[in-house]
């Protein structure tokens, strides 16, 4: 009965430091990431995909509001269309949207979507 338990101890602290060592790396990565993107499929190739969209907007934010603790969700409505859910200290902002009517998002559009959250960020941080 001894050498049961010793092994179903040994098996339960191997299990414990197995889910530990999986749960750390996903936890830094999603702390780490302030900025999600939906349905980033829908992005047009040379918008640069999800990932640019979320470096673009991360770099205006730090360049408009540094330090100010944020999450943003960016859902990708069509492939002119973007909304964002922003969350500034943990108050979370009128959806902001924006729209091209005559041709798809490209990185110019993107570049002006970021700025216009950075200043909306900002805003919410001085108020």
């Amino acid at each position: 009965m001894r050498g049961l338990l010793e092994r179903l101890a040994l098996a339960l602290a191997v299990t414990a430091l197995a889910v530990t060592a999986l749960a750390a790396p996903a936890a830094a990565v999603s702390s780490a990431h302030r900025c999600t993107v939906v349905e980033g499929g829908k992005l047009p190739a040379d918008t640069g995909g999800p990932e640019a969209l979320c470096a673009a907007v991360e770099q205006a934010i730090a360049s408009a509001a540094p330090g100010v603790p944020y999450k943003a969700e960016i859902r990708v409505l069509s492939r002119a269309r973007l909304a964002a859910i922003l969350v500034v200290g943990g108050r979370t902002l009128p959806q902001q949207n924006f729209a091209i009517m005559d041709r798809e998002l490209n990185r110019g559009a993107i570049e002006r979507f970021a700025q216009s959250l950075g200043a909306e960020v900002a805003k919410a941080h001085s108020h």
